[in-house]
């Protein structure tokens, strides 16, 4: 088995915040302008409000799952544990690539947009992806302003954050690294805990009972390309949730050459049937095969 990196996205949601919020400082320690942004970030009062909004909206008024500051952190590390396993294995990003700046530099970008995904929430699900954009600009510009002094970078770098808030959702599909990294590590947060909450709302459909099967998230080094995201389930009425949230976002990002996706029941986990035990997504063709 290959090495096991960063983050592991599981339940309950309290202790995932303190574990989430330590593999990103853990993951920043070498990359002080990132970390910079990311202390400014959790103690931003716009921010927080925006997250606590976009939660209220979706949970309360909508019974969907955690779109709120839970859901931001897990995010986001699953975000910077992707980017160092993507620069680990050479991937040109595209913070790079336009001559916006370095590996640091995109480790800014990431982690701010993942982070920020979801404000639009706070405005309406339905465009909630362009809401995202109005209201994380003045959040970035108060931010990159106190880390960036020219003005031509941090206008760049915002350019790239702000693509990838509002191709997160796949529509539009995202066309940089950097955006992929966001929609995938989005696609992540897909466990009980997230499940629990809309189930407990009254939300019972196949994505509630769906996330309630699946139980862990990890995030590791592939053999055969960089990132293979693996998915634990307790039954395999999983599988709906890792195709429809995760998988889908990894076949229409520009992460598709460098994640794969792996899902498998546990070994002797409750009474249910065990209809798959493991699949993995094909390397060429956009299905999952028997593992």
């Amino acid at each position: 088995m290959t090495e096991e990196r960063v983050v592991h996205v599981a339940s309950p949601k309290a202790k995932l915040y303190a574990e989430a919020d330590q593999a990103i400082r853990e993951r920043l320690k070498a990359f002080p302008k990132a970390l910079k942004a990311y202390d400014l970030l959790v103690q931003d009062p716009e921010a927080r409000a925006g997250w606590n909004m976009a939660n209220y909206l979706t949970m309360r008024k909508l019974g969907y799952n955690d779109h709120g500051r839970v859901h931001a952190l897990l995010t986001g590390a699953a975000a910077v544990a992707i980017l160092a396993l993507l620069v680990e294995a050479g991937v040109r990003l595209d913070t790079v690539e336009s001559g916006a700046g370095g590996v640091e530099d995109a480790y800014v970008v990431v982690l701010l947009s993942t982070m920020l995904h979801d404000l639009g929430n706070g405005v309406h699900r339905f465009g909630h992806e362009a809401f995202g954009v109005t209201l994380a600009l003045p959040i970035l510009n108060r931010i990159l302003e106190k880390i960036y002094p020219d003005a031509e970078q941090r206008t760049a770098l915002r350019a790239l954050m702000l693509h990838s808030i509002y191709s997160h959702d796949l529509e539009p599909e995202p066309l940089t690294i950097e955006a992929g990294i966001t929609a995938v590590a989005d696609g992540t947060d897909i466990t009980k805990g997230r499940g629990r909450k809309a189930f407990a709302l009254g939300s019972i459909d196949i994505h509630s009972i769906s996330a309630l099967a699946v139980d862990e998230v990890r995030i590791l080094k592939g053999e055969k390309v960089p990132v293979e995201i693996q998915v634990t389930m307790n039954n395999s009425a999983g599988i709906f949730q890792v195709e429809e949230t995760l998988t889908k976002k990894v076949l229409k990002s520009p992460l598709r050459p460098y994640v794969t996706v792996v899902a498998m029941t546990e070994p002797n986990g409750g009474h249910d049937q065990r209809i798959v035990h493991r699949v993995r997504l094909h390397e060429k063709e956009d299905r999952f095969v028997l593992d």
